[in-house]
């Protein structure tokens, strides 16, 4: 199986035999348009293809709003691909079974894959520029009634005094606004402006590397960025009750110092009786996560479809 994780700033395209992921391809990604990049996908995923004994399938991530039944994006998010029906559209240029789904639920496979047995009942959050949220339950991901479930980044974790425009998104008080790297980053600038964190250093990773060596203005505001993922992680326990809540993206590298908050600010918000089986941890899938699900999908959905399980 391929599996191809389309991201605003690359694309990485892998070939899964067995357990192994191989002739791993990594290019830029070309955001002119969408010909542009269905393109490239195209060339890279032949690419890869060569380097197969056999192809049965690709699967293809997308920082996207996909129905899944249909492959179809339908709102993306840093690439060119609204409004389009790629899984036709791929699977008629490279002549075999292309599956399309959101990033985070590729992440979510790769994770409930990454130990033995499979987990079966697990939530993702990444937390990268944005952030993304994977759900598998009873062993299958879920995608809800049209296939576009698991948009957690956009669950409210702090709600604003004021309504705000309706067009207007990542909205003022949700997870993503509070929690992605992007906000790290602007916590990081606000400490810079009034002194506390070197100029040099004014980026999230600045901001937790002066955290990590226990400077108290950035410790302080690390801790009040991870008490808002502790709340949408407690979001998620109350609502999935599952066995493991695994957070990934590039913030994720900061590690026990992002878990420890995590963990504290999760329980305080978690119903009592909820949660008492969940593992909350960093994502063991590693960074290739988005490319092995992505061909895992494939490969479940090339099993039984909807009906595979893990």
């Amino acid at each position: 199986m391929i599996g191809v994780d389309v991201g605003g700033t690359k694309v990485a395209v892998g070939l899964l035999e067995g357990e192994e992921l191989t002739a791993t391809i990594e290019e830029p990604t070309q955001t002119a348009g969408p010909a542009a990049l269905i393109d490239q996908l195209v060339r890279i995923i032949e690419q890869a293809a060569r380097r197969a004994r056999s192809v049965a399938g690709v699967g293809i991530g997308v920082p996207s709003v996909v129905q899944f039944d249909r492959g179809l994006v339908r709102s993306s998010v840093n690439v060119p691909l609204a409004d389009l029906p790629l899984r036709e559209v791929l699977g008629k240029r490279l002549e075999t079974a292309v599956y399309v789904d959101n990033d985070a639920t590729c992440a979510a496979i790769a994770e409930a894959y990454a130990q033995r047995p499979p987990v079966a009942n697990l939530v993702v959050l990444t937390l990268g520029t944005g952030v993304g949220g994977g759900i598998v339950i009873g062993g299958r991901p879920y995608r809800g009634a049209t296939g576009a479930a698991g948009e957690l980044g956009h669950t409210i974790v702090a709600a604003p005094s004021q309504p705000q425009r309706a067009d207007a998104f990542p909205k003022p008080g949700s997870l993503e606004s509070l929690a992605s790297g992007r906000a790290l980053d602007r916590l990081a600038r606000e400490l810079a402006e009034r002194g506390e964190l070197d100029g040099e250093a004014a980026t999230g990773r600045g901001l937790v590397a002066a955290a990590s060596a226990g400077r108290p203005a950035a410790l302080q505001a690390f801790r009040r960025y991870a008490r808002f993922v502790g709340i949408g992680v407690a979001n998620a326990i109350n609502v999935f009750d599952p066995e493991v809540v695994a957070l990934g993206g590039g913030v994720s590298a900061a590690g026990d110092l992002l878990l420890a908050e995590v963990r504290e600010v999760a329980r305080a918000y978690v119903l009592p009786g909820v949660g008492t089986r969940t593992e909350i941890r960093i994502a063991r899938a590693g960074p290739r996560a988005g490319v092995v699900g992505a061909a895992l999908l494939a490969r479940l959905e090339g099993a039984g479809g909807r009906s595979a399980s893990l």
